[in-house]
């Protein structure tokens, strides 16, 4: 549900316009040195108001409830909560009977009876990967393995391609109303060899069932992907190398994983998002108060494309499954 992990456990609560969001982390090991700027880094890297992002800008400051004794984690569970600030909620009071199209405000409705919170999308906001990004910080200094997650795609064109780093086509689709998704690729140093369990808890399995709880991920594949299904076995197979050469094995086409198990080599996979769902654009949707269709233009302030702001939050999210799996693993 709202948990993840067995030893390393990573809780998120809040809605986007209540009070305040958070996480709670369990399974922290005592004595790792951790003060409120540690966070900063991070949650600037996720934080809106560059082209392209949403106009909402709330202070995003982590206040540290617990779990913090001068400077040092203690061992006991870490609370952090972010409060919500600049709030527009009357942006959302139609969406009761108009629900936007792609969101969660019809499926949040229809299973909590109309109890949910609709505003800003209540539980199931992208404001909710703030807290994500918090606790990865304190799972990257629990698994002690670098994570470098970036975006390589956006609206099809690849950074190679983007000579203007996509400008041009974010521009057009605020001109339009309309919006963009990307393709962000992850890459870990080496891992520990021997990670992870064969079938349901593999590597990637853990992997992708936390990347797929981030808002907006379509897909995902590890190492080469689908492009393994074209490719021939001579292709695809990763040879294994002298170990005394530094790499286990020759081309990594299986992204470090073999069997679902870490293989020594770095973890690599790339995630997709879909764009927002959230447009100023014209859509024939369904008004469920007068039983007809009716036109939507979604008001409120929206990414054009928030993937641009996603490389770190699949950096946490790897960062909080590595962390779980090591501390398993010890």
């Amino acid at each position: 549900m709202n948990t993840i992990g067995r030893i390393f456990r990573v809780s998120i609560f809040g809605e986007s316009h209540g009070e305040a969001i958070g996480c709670v982390i369990d399974g922290v090991k005592a004595g790792i040195k951790l003060s409120q700027d540690d966070f900063t880094a991070d949650i600037l890297r996720r934080k809106s108001g560059a082209k392209g992002t949403t106009p909402r800008i709330e202070a995003d400051t982590p206040e540290i409830l617990s779990g913090v004794y001068e400077g040092c984690t203690t061992g006991a569970p870490l609370a952090i909560i972010f409060r919500n600030g600049n709030t527009r909620s009357a942006d959302y009071s139609q969406f009761r009977d108009v629900p936007r199209p792609g969101h969660a405000d019809r499926t949040a409705a229809l299973k909590w009876h109309d109890f949910n919170d609709p505003r800003g999308g209540g539980h199931f906001s992208g404001r909710l990967t703030l807290p994500i990004v918090a606790a990865g910080v304190v799972a990257k200094k629990m698994a002690g393995i670098d994570i470098h997650a970036e975006l390589v795609e956006v609206g099809g064109v690849a950074k190679a391609d983007a000579t203007d780093g996509w400008k041009s086509i974010l521009e057009q689709a605020l001109r339009e109303r309309d919006s963009l998704g990307g393709i962000v690729e992850c890459r870990t140093g080496a891992l520990p060899a021997g990670l992870g369990e064969p079938f349901f808890d593999s590597v990637e399995s853990v992997i992708s069932h936390a990347v797929f709880a981030i808002p907006g991920v379509r897909g995902i594949e590890f190492g080469d992907g689908f492009k393994a299904a074209r490719m021939k076995g001579s292709e695809h197979n990763d040879p294994f190398c002298d170990p005394a050469c530094g790499e286990a094995t020759r081309k990594n086409g299986a992204g470090g994983v073999n069997g679902g198990i870490t293989n020594g080599e770095p973890l690599v996979f790339r995630v997709a998002f879909k764009p927002t769902s959230s447009i100023g654009r014209p859509q024939q949707t369904w008004n469920f108060a007068t039983g007809s269709l009716t036109e939507l233009e979604v008001p409120g302030r929206h990414d054009a494309c928030f993937a641009l702001r996603t490389p770190v939050i699949v950096e946490a999210m790897t960062a909080i499954v590595l962390a779980d799996l090591i501390r398993i693993n010890a």
